[in-house]
């Protein structure tokens, strides 16, 4: 089958994926497929509650994307988990619906809306008291255990790890089941964006996807090719596309320092900005792996992080928050000068 974003006049994606013998495809190919028995059914390495998203996220392998940073590369741009169905998925969320204990609406189907609700440390249930800094916003009995630790779980199904976005006859069709198991349930995509042009989009609007986390891994087309392997130029372009087919949208970007530092942040700012300041933004800190390692490349600092968040404050966004933040605190000093510059709220 012809690429289907090269139908529509889109370069192919850095989509090549490692399989079997040392072979390599496609991501569309070898990590989706159809048979008239099954539907689609899609290579997933894993379902969990995680944190700190409080939501039901299916890991998904296969990418068309080839990041130098990725944290997922082992099934990301390697066939690897089991072949679920529509219907195996579907089943999976079922059960997952029985642990809900928060229900969000549309417009809060996004990480960031998690970390108004719930800070994650677990004081309410190990001390059955709140921390200092917990929003006191749920009860104890909202709280709950899972693998990756405490939070709520909330009312949202998110796809995430690889990215085949470009495929929306796969999503859109997990989507319509997903929503015949429950009509509270919201469907997030986690996404790179590549697979985000307008026709899509509308079969995505069509389809029953609710919100968008897009991670916009930097402005400066050069510095994109070299972190991603693509072009990010419909990507940027699809920031005001999402909003305009009426899609919850949160935007991520990352503090690479010496790749995507406080100038790329306020770029990507300004363009989210002249869509809509209230869009929710997270401003994550990297940490070396893959293969952006030490000591070539290192974490950045709290004095950074700051000063990256002050200049996307000033472009005009509202909803900003940083994450990641035991990379770039390393101590209480760290905390008190990020409260005192920053003020409260920043995470």
């Amino acid at each position: 089958m012809e690429c289907q974003l090269a139908q529509q006049g889109i370069p192919k994606g850095s989509c090549e994926v490692a399989t079997e013998g040392d072979k390599t495809g496609r991501a569309c190919d070898i990590t989706l497929r159809y048979s008239e028995k099954s539907g689609y059914e899609r290579l997933i390495k894993s379902l969990l509650l995680s944190r700190p998203e409080d939501y039901l996220s299916i890991y998904q392998s296969g990418c068309n994307h080839t990041c130098l940073k990725c944290h997922s590369h082992e099934f990301s741009k390697v066939a690897t988990g089991e072949w679920m169905s529509v219907e195996d998925i579907a089943g999976a969320v079922k059960q997952y619906k029985e642990y809900i204990t928060v229900h969000e609406p549309r417009e809060a189907a996004t990480s960031w809306h998690a970390h108004r609700l719930c800070k994650h440390c677990g004081s309410c249930l190990m001390n059955r008291e709140p921390s200092a800094n917990c929003p006191r916003i749920l009860k104890p009995d909202q709280v709950v255990i899972s693998p990756q630790g405490f939070g709520p779980a909330r009312n949202i199904v998110a796809f995430t790890g690889g990215d085949i976005l470009c495929r929306p006859d796969f999503y859109t069709s997990v989507a319509r089941r997903i929503k015949e198991v429950s009509d509270d349930l919201w469907v997030l995509l986690e996404t790179n964006g590549y697979g985000l042009t307008e026709k899509n989009l509308a079969q995505f609007a069509e389809g029953g996807i609710d919100s968008f986390w897009l991670d916009i891994k930097a402005y400066s087309e050069d510095v994109y090719r070299r972190l991603c392997g693509t072009t990010n130029k419909h990507i940027l372009e699809s920031v005001r596309t999402i909003v305009d087919y009426g899609f919850t949208l949160e935007v991520l970007t990352l503090f690479i320092p010496g790749m995507v530092e406080t100038e790329e942040h306020e770029k990507i700012a300004q363009l989210v900005a002249d869509v809509d300041p209230d869009i929710p933004f997270t401003l994550l800190a990297f940490f070396p792996f893959y293969q952006l390692l030490e000591p070539e490349y290192r974490s950045p600092t709290a004095e950074e992080m700051a000063a990256s968040y002050i200049s996307i404050k000033e472009v005009g966004l509202t909803n900003l928050r940083l994450g990641n933040l035991g990379v770039f605190v390393k101590d209480q000093e760290d905390m008190d000068y990020l409260s005192s510059e920053l003020g409260p709220g920043f995470f």
